[in-house]
C-alpha cells in the first residue's frame, strides 16, 4: 500500500473528504515532525503549487480536530504539528535553537497521568515539556545566550 493510499484511508476513517490539500498537508506533517505552519505551507506549495495560507490553516485545524495530527506549542514558540498521535508522549525543547524531540513516558503505562492530587478531575492527558540544550548547541557554543 502506498503512502498516499495510507493517508487517503486515514482521512476516510476520520470522516474527512480526501482532497489534494489535505493529502499534501498530512504528508508534510508526517515528513517534517514538529514543523511550524510556515514550513508546512512551503512543503505543501512545493507539492501542489499555489495554495493559500488560509487553506493550509483550515486543513491543519481539520486534521487536528479529527485526531490525525497533534498541535503543540512550547512556551515562547509558534504552534508546531506532528503526526505522532494516540499516545501520551512528551517533548524536549532546546533553549538555544528551538529543536524539538519526542520523549516517551518515563516508566510504565502513562505514569504521568497519575497526579498526586487530581482535584476531582478525570485526567486523560499530561503535557510535559523538558527544556535544555540539544547536543549540537551544547557542544558548539556553550556560552550562547538561550533563545527561550
Amino acid at each position: 500500500m502506498s503512502i498516499a493510499s495510507d493517508h487517503e484511508g486515514m482521512l476516510r476513517e476520520a470522516a474527512l473528504r480526501v482532497t489534494r490539500p489535505r493529502l499534501a498537508v498530512l504528508q508534510a506533517v508526517h515528513d517534517n515532525p514538529h514543523a511550524d505552519t510556515d514550513t508546512i505551507i512551503r512543503v505543501v506549495r512545493g507539492a501542489l503549487g499555489e495554495v493559500s495560507h488560509q487553506a493550509v490553516y483550515d486543513v491543519l485545524r481539520a486534521l487536528t480536530g479529527a485526531g490525525l495530527v497533534r498541535r503543540i506549542q512550547p512556551s515562547g514558540s509558534v504552534a508546531r504539528y506532528e503526526a505522532r498521535v494516540g499516545d501520551n508522549h512528551h517533548h524536549v525543547v532546546c533553549r538555544s535553537c528551538g529543536a524539538i524531540a519526542d520523549v516517551d513516558c518515563a516508566v510504565g503505562h502513562t505514569p504521568c497521568l497519575i497526579a498526586s492530587d487530581d482535584s476531582g478531575f478525570t485526567i486523560d492527558e499530561a503535557e510535559v515539556v523538558y527544556w535544555g540544550r540539544c547536543p549540537d548547541c551544547s557542544t558548539t557554543d556553550p556560552g550562547r545566550t538561550p533563545r527561550v
